[in-house]
């Protein structure tokens, strides 16, 4: 729904979400996220995301690379070495 030259708040007055502007759980877990500022990202190898500090990260042919293990790093480095 688009309000044109309205300013639009999701508020009521007492400054309370209104019923129907409630976050839900997946929008709360988002959010929270966000606010803890976590790095999220995914294994170069396997594809498998990577979340927080639970992480290898290995420098390969000057460029650093970031994987979910051990074996991925060493997985994905002996593929490099064959290119």
């Amino acid at each position: 729904m688009t309000r044109d030259n309205e300013d639009f708040d999701v508020y009521d007055k007492a400054n309370e979400l209104e019923e129907a502007d409630e976050i839900d759980e997946v929008e709360e877990g988002f959010m929270k996220g966000y606010e803890e500022n976590i790095d999220e990202s995914s294994c170069v190898e396997c594809k498998k995301v990577i979340q927080g500090t639970d992480f290898v990260e290995e420098e390969i042919r000057d460029k650093v690379y970031r994987f979910c293990s051990e074996e991925c790093a060493t997985n994905f480095e002996l593929k490099k070495e064959h290119i």
